[in-house]
C-alpha cells in the first residue's frame, strides 16, 4: 500500500473557511458599500469630489499615524493637494508626501483594463513611498534580517522570515492575488495585507506597504474608489487593537500555518464600522453643502465658492491655487472670489503674497456646526454580536 504523501507546508497565509456569522457580516458590508456606491459614485453630486478628497486625506493621516508620523488632518489635506504643511516636521512631511504619491498611483490603477499584481508593481509603489531617503532601500527587497521592536521596551516582537525566502514568498503572494476565486474581496484584501506585513519584504515601510496593498485590492474590485473603501482611518484610530491582532496571528515569527481568523474578523469589523462612518459623513456633507449653497446665494456670491467654503468649514486651509484648480478658474477670478468671501466674513486671510491662505471665520464655523450635530451619537455596533442575534432569531 502506497504511503500518503507528506503535505507541503503552507507557503503563505490563507483565508479560513468563513462561518455563517462571518458570511453574514460580509453580506452587510457589501450592502453598505452598494449604498455608498449609489450615493457617491452612481449619482454624483457637486460635493462628491470634495468628500473624496477629504477621505483621501484621512487615509493618508491614518496610515502614517500608525507608524508614529503624526500629522494633523489639515496638514494631511495640504500634502494631498500638493501644498506645504504648516505644522509637520520636515521628515514627517516627506513621509506623508511619499505615501500620497503611492496612494495616488493606486487610484490611477483602478481603471486599468489589463491590471495584474506583480512584485515589480509593489516595488514601484515602495519606491514612490520612500524615495526621499535612499538609505531605506526604496523599491528593493531586503537582503538581511528584519525585526519589529516594541518601542517603549526595545523588545523584539516579530522577526520576519529569512531574506533568502522573501523572493519566493512574494512570488507565491502574487500568484495568489492573480488567481480568480470566490473569496469576498474584503477578505482577499485583508489576507493580502496580512501576508505582506508578515513577509516583511522591505527594510522599512512594511506596514504602510501592506495597507497600500489592501487598498489596491479593494480598488480593483471596482465598486468603490480606494479612498472610499480604505480602512486606514479606522486602523489609525484603533492602532493598539491592530497591533494586538497581528501579534496574535503572527506569534512572533513567520508562521503561515496559524489560523488567520482573528485577523479576518478584525478586518471585517473595521470595514463595517468604516462604512458606517462614511455613510454618516455622506449625510453630513450633503447637509453642509446645502447650508453653504443657501448662504452664498443669499450673499450673491458665485455658487462655485462653496468649494472653498466646504474645505474651510472643516478647518482646512484654502489657497488660491487649490481653489482655482478645483473651480477651474483663472488666478484672477479665484482671487476675486476669495476676496468676496473675506468681505462676507466667511474667510480670514493669513500670510502674504504667494504664502497667503485662508481659514474659516467663527461665523462660518458656527454656520457649519449644525451639519455635525445631526448625526452625533451614532452607535458603532459590534457586527458579529448583532449578526449572532439575527441568526438566532431566524433572520
Amino acid at each position: 500500500m502506497d504511503s500518503q504523501p507528506t503535505p507541503f507546508p503552507r507557503s503563505i497565509f490563507h483565508a479560513p473557511q468563513l462561518s455563517p456569522e462571518e458570511l453574514e457580516v460580509v453580506s452587510r458590508i457589501e450592502e453598505l458599500r452598494a449604498t455608498l456606491r449609489y450615493q457617491v459614485v452612481q449619482t454624483p453630486r457637486r460635493w462628491t469630489g470634495s468628500l473624496r478628497r477629504v477621505m483621501f486625506a484621512r487615509a493618508i493621516q491614518g496610515s502614517n499615524t500608525i507608524e508614529g508620523y503624526n500629522v494633523t488632518l489639515a496638514d494631511a489635506m495640504a500634502v494631498a493637494e500638493g501644498e506645504e504643511p504648516l505644522d509637520a516636521v520636515e521628515e514627517t512631511a516627506r513621509v506623508v508626501a511619499g505615501y500620497r504619491n503611492a496612494m495616488t498611483y493606486v487610484l490611477q490603477l483602478a481603471g486599468s483594463p489589463h491590471f495584474r499584481y506583480s512584485e515589480g508593481l509593489l516595488n514601484s509603489l515602495h519606491f514612490m513611498m520612500l524615495n526621499y531617503d535612499m538609505t531605506k532601500g526604496p523599491g528593493l527587497l531586503r537582503s538581511g534580517p528584519v525585526f519589529v521592536q516594541h518601542e517603549p521596551s526595545g523588545r523584539v516582537v516579530y522577526e520576519g522570515p529569512d531574506a533568502d525566502r522573501v523572493p519566493g514568498l512574494m512570488d507565491d503572494l502574487m500568484v495568489n492575488l492573480n488567481q480568480p476565486g470566490s473569496t469576498p474581496v474584503v477578505v482577499r484584501a485583508a489576507m493580502a495585507h496580512l501576508n505582506l506585513v508578515m513577509i516583511h519584504p522591505y527594510r522599512d515601510g512594511n506596514g504602510r506597504m501592506a495597507r497600500i496593498l489592501q487598498s489596491l485590492v479593494l480598488s480593483q474590485d471596482g465598486i468603490l474608489a480606494a479612498e472610499l473603501s480604505s480602512v486606514e482611518e479606522y486602523l489609525g484610530k484603533n492602532t493598539q487593537d491592530y497591533y494586538d491582532v497581528l501579534a496574535e496571528v503572527g506569534a512572533g515569527a513567520w508562521h503561515p500555518e496559524r489560523d488567520a481568523r482573528p485577523w479576518v474578523r478584525f478586518s471585517l469589523t473595521a470595514h463595517f464600522r468604516q462604512a458606517q462612518r462614511l455613510l454618516r459623513r455622506v449625510r453630513q456633507t450633503e447637509h453642509l453643502w446645502a447650508l453653504l449653497e443657501a448662504e452664498v446665494q443669499r450673499l450673491g456670491i458665485p455658487d462655485r465658492a462653496v468649494l472653498a467654503l466646504f474645505d474651510a468649514a472643516q478647518r482646512f486651509r484654502v489657497s488660491n491655487r487649490v481653489y482655482q484648480e478645483h473651480a477651474e478658474l483663472s488666478e484672477h477670478a479665484g482671487g476675486r472670489d476669495l476676496k468676496r468671501m473675506v468681505e462676507a466674513e466667511l474667510l480670514e486671510p493669513k500670510g502674504e503674497k504667494r504664502g497667503r491662505y485662508y481659514i474659516a471665520t467663527p461665523r462660518l464655523l458656527s454656520l457649519a456646526e449644525s451639519a455635525w450635530e445631526q448625526d452625533r451619537g451614532l452607535e458603532q455596533v459590534d457586527p458579529f454580536a448583532d449578526v449572532q442575534l439575527s441568526l438566532f432569531a431566524g433572520r
